[in-house]
């Protein structure tokens, strides 16, 4: 099957995270990416939704 290059532009900041993410799974970051957007694909098949519900929520601190 070949792939269809797409061009694309986003932030400095969110490359930086990706690639940071991509070492840390041993991934380029191209491959980073077309990872993330299959998960996010298969999530929307499975639940009719493209994101979790509570994305916009800031993430519960455990501080103790």
């Amino acid at each position: 099957m070949a792939k269809k290059q797409v061009p694309l532009r986003i932030s400095e900041k969110l490359y930086d995270a990706i690639a940071a993410w991509a070492e840390d799974d041993f991934r380029s970051i191209n491959g980073q990416i077309e990872y993330l957007l299959t998960e996010c694909v298969k999530q929307r098949k499975k639940d009719g939704k493209y994101v979790s519900e509570h994305l916009d929520e800031p993430p519960e601190l455990d501080i103790k």
